[in-house]
């Protein structure tokens, strides 16, 4: 694993605070093979539609749309296969090799010669420009306990670094827990990552996880990165929040809800429910901490494509695509690509949200009021993307929202980023209808400058304020100061609620465990308008934490970059000034 690298900068006037316990350490991030580090995966999951009827020919038609669709050309450029690729003859567990690993299922993905079945998909798939993934659950399959099928490489058998208790495997069964502190164990997973990595997969769906998955987990990640071949980790599903920075130094992606399907078992349509869609607000929400450069939130796959077939409405299916756009999930099309609806095509395709998806930063909750939810950030050249959504499916409504109220100061140029870059004027309060169950997600550009953002530089040192660790969103993550750089992680909003928000305005500068003593440590933390965020900018240069009526400090009146921020008495020093450099 490799530590998050330096990057950004900020701006004015600020007060707020409390805190919950906090992190003791920012977000590592995932293996750094090149995978998803700047942006979340892109591409077509086969449970969305193909779910427990999956063949070879089935899904070369659905790699072949994606393609001819041209959603290829916009990014969406894996196609994953999920369950039921592999022999699965009963409660006994999956067929396995000599070696204990799971068979394909050749009748439905028949080999070629001395290849694999997946091999030759994947081949297929790498023909198309695209790439593959695949599927597999926790633990090792009872057939290969009971048959004590050789570890490869190793003296050891299955039945040696088995458990009696049974794996996560929703459809198949039959799968028995690993003991992981057993010789042979970390090798039989080494050995089926090889395997993996050999047939060509690029992306590896590791389901039924939890957090007492984590030695599982934990497994993969590492033999993953031994097989020197870039292959994303995903991790599903409903993952709890409070294991976030657990499953963001592990993997790519992690799956924070259930499936969004709404079909009854083994059915493709309808796609989704509304149900499924709006549970995900308050997931988003919960989870946006830990989401960031090298490791994204996964909302599971699009319920759009179909039309009809959808089960969500056409301004449902705009939220769909708005939320996960917002919240930087993988935007991954669960669909019928051979069939797709020309509306929802469209809406698949909107380059706009793609680029708000694609932007790397996840967006924070900032309304949630009634039938109205306010997600919103601000992108490094000052641009905020926010979006009003409509909880109620019955009825329209109206909705205000200051946009000081988001830490954007004066007025903003207005414009629809669904409907075709549509003009809504220069506004300082954005009010519009949205329809039941629908959205309106609009770009904001400030009318002077960048909203009232701009890097807090110390006069001690001329450095600046900066969050440790680069495009970091992990709560507890250390602030210091550092060279100005121009980066998202120096760069400072302040709203009217009094607040110093970093991070594209999704975080907030923070006193550890809400204290009031000199030499209390400055941290990052998620925005939850307690008085441990509450900070008052004065005019002779310093800042002030409105709880305490401590200045914000430069621990020990040091000059080097990395050098920590504290709360201390206030003295005059130029330790504690602060000046603003807007961009």
């Amino acid at each position: 694993m490799k530590s998050r690298w330096k990057v950004l900068a900020l701006t004015a006037v600020i007060s707020m605070g409390l805190a919950a316990p906090q992190a003791t350490a920012p977000r590592a991030e995932a293996s750094d093979n090149g995978l998803a580090v700047k942006a979340p995966l892109m591409g077509w999951s086969g449970w969305g539609f193909l779910q427990r009827d999956p063949t070879a020919a089935k899904f070369k038609d659905q790699v072949d749309a994606l393609v001819s669709t041209g959603l290829k050309d916009l990014g969406y450029n894996y196609a994953n296969m999920d369950d039921f690729w592999y022999k699965c003859p009963g409660s006994q567990g999956p067929d396995v090799d000599a070696n204990g690993r799971w068979v394909t299922d050749g009748s439905l993905f028949p080999g070629s010669g001395s290849k694999d079945g997946m091999e030759v998909l994947a081949d297929y798939v790498h023909g198309k420009g695209l790439k593959f993934g695949l599927y597999v659950t926790p633990g090792i399959s009872a057939q290969a306990v009971a048959r004590k099928t050789k570890i490869e490489g190793t003296p050891y058998t299955a039945d040696q670094i088995a458990t009696t208790s049974s794996a996560s495997n929703f459809n198949c069964k039959g799968m028995r827990n690993i003991d992981f502190s057993k010789p042979g164990a970390q090798e039989f997973i080494d050995s089926w990552a090889q395997q993996f990595a050999d047939w060509g997969v690029d992306y590896l769906k590791l389901d039924g996880v939890g957090p007492s998955k984590t030695a599982d987990v934990t497994a993969w990640s590492r033999a993953l990165d031994k097989t020197g071949r870039p292959i994303a980790l995903n991790l599903s599903a409903s993952l709890s929040a409070d294991n976030g920075p657990t499953w963001s130094k592990l993997a790519y992606s992690w799956r924070i809800d259930g499936d969004i399907g709404a079909s009854p078992k083994g059915y493709s349509f309808p796609l989704t429910s509304w149900t499924n869609v709006s549970k995900r607000f308050d997931d988003a929400a919960k989870y946006q901490p830990y989401a960031g450069r090298g490791g994204w939130n996964d909302l599971d796959s699009f319920g759009v494509g179909n039309g009809d077939n959808d089960g969500i409405t056409p301004p449902q299916r705009q939220t769909n695509m708005a939320l996960w756009a917002l919240a930087s999930s993988q935007y991954m099309l669960g669909a019928d690509l051979t069939d797709l609806d020309p509306a929802d095509k469209k809406l698949l395709g909107n380059k706009r949200l793609i680029a708000i998806d694609q932007d790397g930063i996840p967006a924070s909750r900032v309304i949630k009021d009634g039938d109205q939810q306010v997600f919103a950030k601000r992108e490094k050249n000052g641009t905020w993307y926010i979006g009003v959504f409509n909880t109620d499916t019955s009825s329209s409504h109206t909705f205000s929202v200051p946009l000081a109220r988001l830490g954007l100061a004066g007025s903003a140029k207005i414009t629809d980023m669904i409907n075709d870059d549509k003009p809504l004027g220069t506004v300082s309060t954005y009010t519009t209808s949205v329809a039941p169950g629908g959205v309106a997600l609009i770009s904001a550009v400030p009318t002077s400058g960048t909203g009232g953002t701009g890097a807090l530089v110390s006069a001690a040192s001329g450095k600046c304020l900066d969050t440790d660790g680069g495009n970091v969103y992990m709560p507890g993550t250390k602030e210091q100061i550092w060279d100005c750089n121009g980066g998202l992680n120096q760069q400072i909003t302040p709203t009217s609620a009094g607040e110093l928000r970093t991070m594209g305005a999704t975080e907030c500068l923070d006193i550890y465990e809400g204290g009031t003593a000199p030499g209390t440590k400055v941290s990052q933390w998620n925005c939850h308008g307690g008085t441990s965020q509450k900070w008052t900018v004065k005019s002779d240069g310093t800042i002030v934490a409105q709880k305490s009526g401590l200045c914000l400090d430069v621990v020990g009146n040091k000059t080097a970059n990395g050098t920590g921020l504290q709360l201390w008495t206030c003295n005059g020093g130029a330790n504690q000034k602060w000046s603003w450099s807007y961009t």
